[in-house]
C-alpha cells in the first residue's frame, strides 16, 4: 500500500470555554489552530472542510464551514455541514479516509463547536456567506407519526423507554436498575475528572448518581438528572485527517495514529417499529464489520468510547460486542456525555481526538462509536498505532443493512383492543408529579402502537416498569389503561 494512500490522523485539537462566551465557531476556531500549531505545515495542505452540524443557536449556522475556513484562512472551495447526529464525526473520518485511500483526497479538517453555555449565536467575524454550506449525511427525522402523535420526541424520554427493556430483562425494578446504573457511569466520572476539557472534572460515586435528590431528581424513569448528556457547555474540538505520506513530509508522521478501518448501518428508523428494543443490530453490523474490516476482534483493542448519551446506548454497545460492562479496559476514553460534556452532534469528534492521544501514549489499537438520533444511525472506527496490513478498509455493511431494513413492524396510528407492553417509562414534572407515561406495545395482531397514559391513570405509575404488562389501548392517539402488569 502506497503511503500517499493510507489515511492517519496527523493532528487534534481541544478547547472548552467555562467562563466566557464564545460562539460555536469561534470554539472550532480554536480546537482547528491548536490542532495546527503541531502540525503547521498541513494548514496550506487542506483541501476540504468538514464542520459538524450545530445543534445550539444562531442565524449564522448556515455557513460555519466556510466561517471556519475563512478565518483559518483556508484556501479550499470544499466546504460543508453534516445533518444531525452523533455518529457524524465518525462518519466524517471514516468518509476521508476512504477519500485519501481512493486517491480523491490528501487532507481534511473536521471540525466543530456547541456554545449552548454561551446560548448566543455564532456571530461571523467578517462577511456573512452568502450561500449556506452544502449539508451532508443522512437527514431523516428521528421518530415517525406514531411518536410524534403523542408527543414522544425528545431523547431524554425515549432513551429511558429503551432502558426500562434492559430492566425488565434483567429482572430489575427501576430503583433497582438506578443502583446498577450508577455502577456502570461512576468509572466515567473517574476519566472526565482527569480530562483538561472535561465540563464535569468531578469524581462521583455510585450513590451519587443513582439516589434522587434535590439536585439528582428523576426525569424519566429510571434515569436521574446526573445519567442524562448534559449539553449546557462549549465545547470544540477538531482533526486533521491525511495520507501518511504527507504527514511523513510534515514532520508529524511518527504521532499519527491510523485510520484503520470504518463502518456504518442503521438500525430499523423509528424505534417504534423495532422487533426488539433490548438490542441493536445496526450496532452489530457497524463494530462487527469495523473489527472485521481491521482484522480484529474486541479482545485485541486496548481502548473503547462507546457512545454514551444515556446509559443504555453504552450497555447496548457492550451487548453487541460481548463486553461486560465493568470491562477493566473501560467503555470511555473522555468520561461521556454525561460528565465530559455533551457536546452536542460534536461529542466524538472530542473521542477521537482523545483516542488519538491515548493511542500515542500507550499504543495499540481502539474501537470507536457514534450514533445519531435515538440509536438509530452508526458510525464506528477503528484506530491503531500499528500500520494495518491492508490499509485502511471501509466495511461493506449493505447485506446487515438490508437485512435490519426487512424486519421493520408495522406500526399503527390509532387502534382499540388489548397490548403488550415492550417499552416504558415514566416522565416526572419538576414538583415530582408524574406528567406522561409512554409505551411501545404490541398488538394482538402483531402491529405495533405508541401510546400514552389515560389521565386517571398517571399517579399510580409512579416507579412502576409496566414492560411486559397487558394493557388496553384505546384513540386516535392512542392512550392506555393497564389491564394487569407489574406494580
Amino acid at each position: 500500500m502506497q503511503d500517499d494512500r493510507i489515511p492517519v490522523v496527523a493532528a487534534v485539537g481541544q478547547t472548552v470555554d467555562r467562563d466566557g462566551e464564545p460562539s460555536a465557531v469561534d470554539l472550532a476556531e480554536t480546537a482547528a489552530r491548536a490542532a495546527f500549531d503541531t502540525a503547521p505545515k498541513l494548514a496550506d495542505r487542506v483541501g476540504r472542510v468538514s464542520f459538524v452540524g450545530i445543534v445550539g443557536p444562531g442565524p449564522y449556522n448556515h455557513a460555519p464551514a466556510s466561517e471556519l475556513a475563512t478565518r483559518l484562512g483556508l484556501d479550499t472551495s470544499d466546504r460543508e455541514v453534516t445533518t444531525i447526529g452523533g455518529n457524524t464525526p465518525q462518519w466524517l473520518v471514516n468518509r476521508a479516509a476512504a477519500d485519501i485511500a481512493a486517491g480523491r483526497a490528501e487532507t481534511v479538517l473536521i471540525a466543530g463547536g456547541e456554545a449552548m453555555k454561551s446560548k448566543r449565536p455564532a456571530r461571523p467575524k467578517g462577511p456573512v456567506p452568502e450561500q449556506p454550506d452544502p449539508v451532508v449525511g443522512d437527514d431523516r427525522f428521528g421518530v415517525g407519526p406514531a411518536e410524534t402523535a403523542i408527543g414522544l420526541i425528545l431523547p431524554a424520554h425515549i432513551y429511558p423507554m429503551l432502558e426500562s427493556v434492559q430492566a425488565a430483562a434483567a429482572g430489575r425494578s427501576h430503583a433497582e436498575h438506578r443502583a446498577f446504573l450508577g455502577r456502570l457511569l461512576a468509572p466515567f466520572t473517574e476519566q472526565a475528572a482527569k480530562h483538561p476539557c472535561a465540563w464535569s472534572p468531578e469524581v462521583r460515586t455510585p450513590d451519587e448518581l443513582a439516589e434522587p435528590t434535590e439536585d439528582n431528581r428523576i426525569i424519566a424513569e429510571p434515569y436521574t438528572k446526573r445519567m442524562n448528556a448534559f449539553l449546557n457547555v462549549n465545547q470544540g474540538a477538531a482533526l486533521v485527517v491525511t495520507s501518511l505520506a504527507r504527514a511523513r513530509a510534515a514532520g508529524v508522521a511518527d504521532s499519527a495514529v491510523f485510520v484503520a478501518s470504518g463502518a456504518g448501518a442503521t438500525d430499523v428508523w423509528f424505534p417504534s417499529a423495532r422487533p426488539h428494543l433490548g438490542r441493536s443490530p445496526g450496532i452489530a453490523a457497524a463494530t462487527g464489520g469495523a473489527l472485521t474490516a481491521a482484522g480484529l476482534t474486541a479482545d485485541d483493542m486496548s481502548l473503547f468510547d462507546l457512545y454514551s448519551c444515556f446509559p443504555v446506548a453504552v450497555e447496548l454497545a457492550a451487548i453487541e460486542l460481548g463486553l461486560a460492562v465493568d470491562d477493566a479496559r473501560g467503555l470511555t476514553v473522555t468520561g461521556g456525555l454525561p460528565y465530559f460534556g455533551g457536546a452536542g452532534n460534536n461529542y466524538v469528534t472530542h473521542a477521537i481526538a482523545t483516542m488519538v492521544e491515548r493511542l500515542r501514549e500507550g499504543g495499540g489499537h481502539g474501537l470507536l462509536t457514534g450514533l445519531g438520533w435515538y440509536v438509530s444511525k452508526h458510525a464506528a472506527g477503528v484506530y491503531s498505532t500499528t500500520p494495518p496490513a491492508r490499509g485502511f478498509v471501509a466495511a461493506d455493511t449493505s447485506g446487515e443493512q438490508e437485512a435490519i431494513d426487512a424486519t421493520a413492524l408495522e406500526v399503527a396510528l390509532e387502534a382499540e383492543g388489548p397490548a403488550t407492553v415492550e417499552a416504558a417509562t415514566v416522565v416526572y414534572g419538576r414538583d415530582g408529579s408524574v406528567s406522561s407515561a409512554p409505551v411501545i406495545a404490541t398488538l394482538a395482531d402483531g402491529r405495533r402502537v405508541v401510546a400514552g397514559a389515560a389521565p386517571e391513570e398517571l399517579a399510580s405509575l409512579a416507579g412502576v416498569n409496566l414492560v411486559g404488562a397487558r394493557v388496553e389501548v384505546a384513540g386516535a392517539p392512542p392512550s392506555y389503561r393497564v389491564v394487569d402488569g407489574p406494580s
